[in-house]
Parts: C-alpha cells; sequence; structure tokens
C-alpha cells in the first residue's frame, strides 16, 4: 500500500513539474516571441501616458494585439522591479522586438523625436511660419507673443532676429512652440557669450550683440564659409573710416514685403533704418539668423587692404582694394564688359 501510495506521489509530483516546466516555456516564450505591430497607428506609434500605470499601459498594449498577455507583461514587470520605471512618451515599435525589448524600450524613455531645423540666412517671419506649420509642436503663441517673444523668453524687449541657434532640433510630441524657441534663443546667447570671449578685441565692435548684427550680414554676403572672414574685414575696413557698408542684403530687409525679388536704383535712395546706402555703421538689429561661421568670421576677421568686392559668377566674389579697381572688376564680372551699362547705372 505504501509503495502505491508513494508511486501516486511520484507521479503527480512529475505532472507538477512538467506543468511548471511547460508553463514557464510558455512564459517564456511570450518574452521572447516578437509583438504585433501590424494593427498599430500612425506607423507602429504606441503611447503611454502621463500618469499610466502598469496595469493600464498592459491592457492598452494587450487590446491592440502588440503583447499576447496583459498578466503575462505586468508579471515580467514586476518580477524585474521596472513596473514603476515606464517613462511617458511616444515609442516607435519594430516587429522584431520581443515583450522584454518592449519593457526595456519603456524604461529606457527614448521616446519618438520630431525634428524642426532653424536654417542659416533665414528670418525670424521664416523661422515663425515653420514653427506654425509644424504639427507635432503645441501651439500656444499668438502674434502679439510673438512680437515681444524675447520679452516672453525672459530677455530684454527687442527684435528676434538673429537670437535663435541655427541647428536641427529633435523634440518629443507635445512640445510648446514657447519651449522650442526657448530652447534655440538659450542656445544662442551661450553660444555668443562664449565666442565673445573668445574674440579678437576691436575697438569697432563695443558689444556681442553688434557682433551678432554684423555676422547677419555676412551671413548674407556670401554662402561660402572661407569668404566670411575676408568679407568681415572688408566691412571692417569701411567701419574704421566711417564709410557706407553698401550692402544690398540690409536694403532688402529694410524694403519688407515690398522686396519682390529685384532692387532698383530708387530701392537703393529710399532711405529706411536698413539702408546701408544711405545711413552710415550697422543696422539697428540682424537682418537674419547668422551661422556659427560667420560669427567667429566676424569675432576673427581677416586683415585685408580691400575695400570693395563683386560677385565673379562663379558663386565667390572678387575683392579690389580701390574704387577704379571694383568699378573694372563689376564691369567685368557683373556687365560682362559692357561699360556703357555702368555708366548708366552710376
Amino acid at each position: 500500500m505504501k509503495s502505491i501510495i508513494k508511486l501516486i506521489f511520484l507521479l503527480l509530483l512529475t505532472i507538477a513539474a512538467l506543468s511548471l516546466y511547460f508553463s514557464y516555456d510558455a512564459y517564456q516564450q511570450q518574452n521572447t516571441t516578437p509583438i504585433t505591430v501590424s494593427s498599430i497607428p500612425e506607423k507602429a506609434v504606441f503611447e503611454i501616458k502621463k500618469g499610466s500605470g502598469i496595469g493600464q499601459i498592459a491592457h492598452e498594449l494587450a487590446q491592440q494585439k502588440i503583447i499576447p498577455s496583459a498578466l503575462n507583461f505586468k508579471i515580467l514587470a514586476r518580477m524585474q522591479n521596472k513596473s514603476h520605471r515606464l517613462k511617458a512618451g511616444e515609442y516607435q515599435l519594430l516587429p522584431s522586438m520581443s515583450v522584454n525589448a518592449l519593457l526595456d524600450l519603456f524604461v529606457s524613455g527614448k521616446t519618438l523625436q520630431y525634428q524642426l531645423s532653424i536654417i542659416e540666412g533665414k528670418t525670424f517671419k521664416d523661422l515663425r511660419h515653420k514653427i506654425r506649420q509644424h504639427p507635432h509642436l503645441v501651439q500656444t503663441l499668438s502674434d502679439a507673443d510673438y512680437h515681444n517673444i524675447l520679452q516672453k523668453l525672459g530677455s530684454p524687449k527687442g527684435n528676434p532676429e538673429g537670437w535663435f541657434y541655427p541647428d536641427t532640433y529633435n523634440f518629443p510630441r507635445k512640445t510648446t512652440d514657447l519651449q522650442f524657441l526657448q530652447r534655440a534663443h538659450t542656445k544662442m546667447q551661450k553660444y555668443l557669450h562664449t565666442a565673445w570671449q573668445k574674440r579678437e578685441k576691436n575697438p569697432l565692435l563695443k558689444t556681442p550683440y553688434e557682433a551678432l548684427i554684423l555676422a547677419s550680414i555676412v551671413e548674407k554676403e556670401t554662402g561660402i564659409a572661407s569668404e566670411r572672414a575676408l568679407i568681415a574685414g572688408v566691412f571692417f575696413n569701411r567701419l574704421k573710416i566711417n564709410m557706407l557698408l553698401q550692402t544690398d542684403p540690409t536694403v532688402i530687409y529694410g524694403m519688407g514685403d515690398k522686396y519682390t525679388g529685384n532692387i532698383r536704383k530708387a530701392d537703393l535712395k529710399r532711405d529706411t533704418p536698413y539702408n546701408t546706402y544711405t545711413r552710415k555703421g550697422l543696422t539697428p538689429t540682424p537682418i537674419a539668423t547668422p551661422s556659427l561661421d560667420a560669427i567667429q568670421a566676424v569675432l576673427h576677421p581677416q586683415k585685408t587692404k580691400a575695400f570693395y568686392f563683386v560677385a565673379d559668377g562663379s558663386g565667390g566674389h572678387y575683392f579690389s582694394e580701390t574704387y577704379q579697381e571694383h568699378k573694372d572688376a563689376v564691369v567685368q564680372y557683373l556687365l560682362k564688359g559692357d561699360k556703357q551699362r555702368y555708366k548708366g547705372a552710376e
């Protein structure tokens, strides 16, 4: 009788062990089997909403058929001490991910990022348009807010032109327009401060803001980085003798919406605060977002005897020390040898 009882006990023990083994094997298989992403909207994106607990997250994953079992996901999270470490945000899911990998992703906080670039040479008006058109930035700023944007960003009142660091920014969904601008503005402030501390001392530049203004003009004059320090040197030569800068991009900026693609002789004569053909010195504000190269060029200009430059037709410029040499270069490069056209333009 005892041997029968012992045999039954061993049989039950074996059945229990096999059941435990197959249950654990099934559990492990669920955790390593690739998730299902075909039913997820917006290109396999899953969002953990702020304040969501492990139960709600597991339920939503199972409801969308991303994981086979909500209970299994909760058990796994608790066994690995991760149930309270899942971070809110949007996550990009891949078909090759296992439940374990999915859990690791949620703990890592590597949320889906969106992009917006601030481009050198573009104006704040261009940037404002891009921000307002971006589908993943939360729009909180009114026209009046944009008009006083520096004040809203904690800076003194003033024109925002040039005050935003050119770069490509990554940000999560629900970032606001103000948060985006704050990040770019702070970055430009820090960069300009550091660059100013390392500048070549120049009595013609009294403040970092003046450097920003001149850098924006240099930026608009050439797209060739290697020329910028030389063009900065030309402008300093002019400023040193109180000579007009006479740079077309400033005239264009001053024309605003009246500019349609061409500058006429009358435009050069029409006075605005930005017309460097009618007013000496720097413009009152930057005229665009300067590149870092342009800022460095102004703070470390190339020494030159040149006072003039003209586009040479190949993307660069020809530099001249005298006005006569400059006139000859204009005839050669812009007017293709037609001296009569030059006389008509004078």
